[in-house]
């Protein structure tokens, strides 16, 4: 009888293998794949009240930089945690790690509240890194569903996007080559593209800020060049640690701005080549800012991998 109870957890585990495809969200027919992407959005004719879920690598920063850069009389709202997954979010309460001092702040909003509303014409949203645990671990495409089909339900002409972003500067698989990859196969190939198949409405798909892809292409750029105007190397748009060291995953203020060009030229659909780049952050002291060379260089990036990007629904 004790070998039967031992067998039983082994056989148990011997089928995850082969329930696996039966638990994960399946893809979309590549016909409808087609058909939700054929046609770029409309751009929107003024500004924008945009809703923004995520964690730090969304910050205050950055959509405050955003909200600089963006026609007159956009808004924002935002809920925030400590590497928050988006299942985690919707969750609540304490699954929320970090949730009142990542929401201190004048620009928060519950999610819940704020997304069922209707009231945004943008909903971005974000998933926790490391993207592959959350996928494995907190059911990121499910979770999606829910926080997109609540927006459409709520919002008949809410846009809704998914912001890439990206993974620690040490990885050890390669920090360029994790951005290359993990676009088709993570944040395409197991979040947006599930999402769209559990999707009522596949004519609303989720759209797509890469800003993953912006700043490998900017980094590349720099790198190729040995440095642009103040952007020496990848480093340089990565925070520092008390101790001086880089922060090998939350960006400085240069690189929130490299990300705020992102979501404008997506959002806005609007070429960023000559936006100011001399900001302010979210608590109303100067950002430190790119120089006109770097600035312009990271205008342009942007503009090349929005309008190269199928998915970001802007016109190619």
């Amino acid at each position: 009888m004790r070998l039967l109870y031992l067998l039983i957890p082994l056989g148990l585990l011997a089928a995850v293998p082969l329930l696996r495809p039966l638990l994960e969200p399946r893809k979309p027919d590549e016909a409808v794949v087609l058909a939700a992407y054929a046609e770029p959005l409309p751009a929107p004719e003024g500004p924008l009240r945009v809703y923004h879920l995520g964690h730090s690598l969304v910050g205050r920063d950055m959509p405050a930089m955003l909200a600089q850069l963006a026609p007159e009389g956009h808004g924002y709202e935002s809920q925030l945690g400590w590497g928050t997954s988006l299942n985690e979010h919707w969750l609540g309460g304490d699954a929320i790690n970090g949730f009142e001092e990542e929401n201190a702040h004048p620009r928060y909003r519950d999610a819940k509240e704020a997304i069922g509303s209707g009231e945004y014409d943008a909903v971005v949203m974000t998933e926790m890194v490391e993207l592959k645990d959350a996928v494995r671990y907190h059911h990121s495409a499910r979770a999606l569903h829910r926080w997109a089909d609540m927006a459409r339900k709520s919002g008949p002409d809410t846009r809704i996007f998914l912001y890439e972003t990206w993974h620690h500067l040490d990885d050890p698989d390669g920090w360029l080559q994790r951005l290359d990859s993990d676009l088709p196969d993570l944040w395409e190939g197991q979040l947006i593209l599930p999402e769209l198949a559990l999707a009522d409405t596949p004519e609303r798909p989720i759209y797509l800020i890469p800003a993953g892809q912006v700043m490998a292409a900017f980094l590349r750029k720099v790198e190729e060049a040995g440095g642009i105007g103040n952007v020496a190397d990848r480093e340089s748009l990565f925070a520092r640690t008390d101790e001086g060291a880089v922060d090998t995953i939350h960006v400085n203020d240069i690189g929130a701005y490299l990300v705020a060009l992102t979501h404008y030229a997506v959002l806005y659909q609007q070429d960023p080549t000559g936006l100011p780049f001399a900001l302010m952050r979210a608590d109303g002291t100067p950002a430190t800012a790119p120089d006109a060379t770097a600035a312009r260089a990271m205008q342009e990036t942007v503009r090349e991998v929005v309008q190269a990007t199928q998915m970001t629904g802007v016109p190619r």
